[in-house]
Parts: C-alpha cells; structure tokens; sequence
C-alpha cells in the first residue's frame, strides 16, 4: 500500500475516461441524484449529522494534502496556499454547512459546481498518479465533495441561488483575482491561473494565449454561472405564468 502514498508513481498511467474514472464520476452523480429521495427521508436530526459529516470529511481530505505535501517537501506558498477557488471553497464549504451560511452558499453553488465538476472531469493536476493513488483520490474526493455539498444544501436544505447571487458571485469572483494577480507577481505564484496556463494539461490549453484566455475564462464562467441558474429561472417563470391559487 505504501506505494499508493509515494510522491513518484510509477505504475500505470492516469486514463481519461477510463473505467476507474467513469466508475469515479457515476458515484459522485449517484449521489447528488440520492438526494431527491432522502429530501423527503431525513429529518433535522438526519440533516444536521449529514452537513457534520460534510464538514468533518472535507477539512480532513484538505488536511491530509498539506500534511502529505510538507512529509514529502514539496509544501510552498508558490502552489500550496489555499488562494484557488476550490481551494477557498473547501474552507468556505465547511463553515456554511456548520452554520448554513447563504452567502457562502452562493459562491459554494456556482463556482463549486461549475469549478469543481472541471476537476472532476479532467483532474489534471493529478494525473500524474492513477488510482488508486493517493494524490488522485484525494482530489477528485475533494472536488466531488464540493459538488455534492452543494447539490445537497439545494435540494435538502432547501436553499437556492437568485438572479442576485449570480450577480454577486460574478462580481466578486473578478474583484477577488485583482488582488490574487499581485500576490502572483510578489511570489511568483499561479493561483487562479491569472499569471499564465498551468504547466499541466487543462481545458485552458484550448484557449488563445496569455493575456487573451483571462477574458475567455470571463465568458467561459458566464455561461457555466447561467446554465447553472438557468433551473430556478425557468422555475420562477412558471411561477408567475401559473394562475393565482384563490
């Protein structure tokens, strides 16, 4: 087992899609779907140990990465400060399930959804690794927590983003890399990838060249944020489309 927790891999490569991954990927969906049925199961009780659980799990999982990263030496605040957006949003997560937080939940809905199912899909800074590494679980647990944290505070506990959190969220996410792109130049850091593309393989590799890809990612968030309230747009228009109940 000691293998799985090594800094270098050397068994087979990390595949794309492969039957791992795709295993990986339908457990997170599996359960995002479960809550439709457990909304109408647990109680107070049930939800409260739930959001606990989700609390608990989501700092250990963060935890273990520094501690694994500082055992192996390779901890720096180049790449290890919590200044990523799900990196932000792990620690955020935590405080809103604890006390049901909707001005966190807003940020945890579009950028953890939006954010985190990209890493999901295409965990590329981990693809070094394969399962069932380590590196690789711990990050697509990450990522797949926050999905899921997500999905269950909409349709358990009820809350729900409005056309002004999606303003909101728009607004503050740019405001918030003003500040992360002159940390960038002071450590010579990459956080929000602000300072140029990853060295490893992302969707960004689809983009134009830096500066451009900036105010493509701007698009590119837009339209995720969107689709992502595009449900509760269509729900309060057939709200307001439905006759008045006497």
């Amino acid at each position: 087992m000691g293998k799985y927790f090594d800094l270098v891999y050397d068994g087979p490569p990390f595949v794309l899609f492969g039957t791992p991954h795709l295993i990986a990927i339908g457990i997170i969906t599996l359960c995002c779907f479960s809550y439709l049925y457990f909304r109408n199961v647990w109680g107070e009780r049930e939800r409260n140990i739930v959001r606990w659980v989700f609390a608990i799990a989501i700092v250990v999982n963060e935890t273990s990465l520094h501690i694994w990263s500082i055992y192996w030496g390779i901890w720096n605040v180049q790449t290890m400060l919590p200044l990523h957006m799900c990196a932000v949003l792990i620690w955020l997560s935590a405080y809103m399930l604890v006390t049901k937080n909707y001005a966190i939940y807003e940020f945890v809905y579009f950028m953890g959804i939006g954010g985190a199912m990209q890493a999901v899909l295409t965990p590329a800074d981990a693809a070094a690794y394969n399962f069932p590494h380590y590196r690789l679980m711990q990050t697509i647990f990450a990522h797949g927590l926050l999905i899921n944290i997500a999905i269950y505070m909409t349709v358990v506990e009820g809350f729900r983003p409005t056309l002004q959190s999606f303003k909101r969220v728009f607004i503050w996410t740019n405001i918030y890399m003003i500040p992360v792109f002159f940390l960038n130049l002071a450590l010579g850091s990459n956080y929000l990838f602000v300072a140029g593309k990853p060295a490893f393989p992302t969707l960004l590799d689809a983009l134009a060249p830096w500066p451009w890809y900036i105010f493509e990612m701007e698009a590119l968030g837009f339209a995720i944020f969107f689709i992502l309230y595009i449900p509760f747009l269509i729900k309060d228009w057939r709200a307001k489309q439905s006759p008045a109940i006497a």
